[in-house]
């Protein structure tokens, strides 16, 4: 049996972190019991974005570099690949280092999937190879899934929240205002908790956020030195051929000069 949980985007310009903290918050909440892989999903039709290497970097951030030994990258598309005669070593070659570098850190576990293939056999087999890596996910951490402060708090909040309804139904005594009162005020407690969670996500993903806009600030600056270096330099080296252009001019007319002044002349030199 394979729970699947579609995660929103880490790292959306157009989203709210609230409310991505929120759905975040739902997710882990769907497997307060731990997950035993992540997928990342990427496209070979598209070039690793800024947004895509913050969002693993967000999920580094969120869940810490233990993360990478849960990870597996899907690569979609592969029909356009095949259509290039490229594989997908290929393909990689030219990615960026910092995909690379994320392939690496996860064992460079990645599977290639179609997007328009009718071929059932095909589809069977890159679906295997996706279990294949999955188990040996499972393998390398000794079948015990990934959890942390988030999760092991969820599923403390979870554990709790159910023994205290199964006391309340066995509670003798208690009028039916006296039980919902309690039943409502546990409740209220489970979403307080379910609150600070998220306030913990949106912090984490705060930090991520501002620490990335940093970084794409600074190589914006660098960016901007290195094209003004360069347009400096530019300037310079026009500015040389010019003054060497104009010289060469000056030194030609004055061969010249001299070759009709000895044409002129009764004497020759040799």
């Amino acid at each position: 049996m394979l729970n699947v949980i579609d995660t929103p985007g880490l790292f959306e310009s157009s989203v709210d972190t609230e409310f991505i903290g929120k759905e975040i918050v739902k997710c882990i909440n769907m497997a307060r019991d731990g997950i035993h892989a992540v997928l990342v999903v990427l496209s070979v039709r598209n070039r690793f974005s800024k947004e895509e290497e913050a969002a693993i970097s967000s999920l580094r951030t969120l869940f810490g570099s233990k993360i990478n030994d849960y990870m597996i990258v899907v690569f979609t598309g592969g029909d356009e690949l095949e259509e290039n005669e490229q594989t997908l070593e290929e393909f990689l070659e030219d990615y960026p280092e910092s995909l690379k570098e994320t392939l690496s850190l996860c064992g460079d576990r990645c599977v290639l999937f179609d997007n328009r293939t009718k071929d059932q056999r095909k589809k069977m087999q890159q679906v295997q190879e996706l279990l294949s890596l999955v188990n040996l996910v499972l393998t390398k951490n000794n079948g015990k899934p990934y959890t942390d402060e988030i999760f092991n708090e969820l599923r403390r909040g979870t554990m709790k929240l159910h023994e205290q309804t199964e006391e309340v139904q066995m509670l003798e005594g208690y009028t039916k205002q006296e039980i919902s009162e309690l039943t409502e005020q546990m409740y209220k407690s489970y979403e307080e908790q379910l609150k600070r969670i998220t306030e913990m996500v949106e912090s984490r993903l705060k930090e991520t956020t501002t620490r990335l806009e940093q970084q794409l600030a600074e190589e914006q600056v660098a960016r901007l030195k290195a094209e003004e270096m360069a347009y400096a330099a530019q300037a310079k080296s026009n500015d040389e051929i010019r003054k060497l252009k104009e010289n060469l001019e000056r030194a030609q007319r004055e061969t010249e000069e001299l070759r009709m002044r000895a044409e002129s002349g009764k004497c020759a030199i040799l």
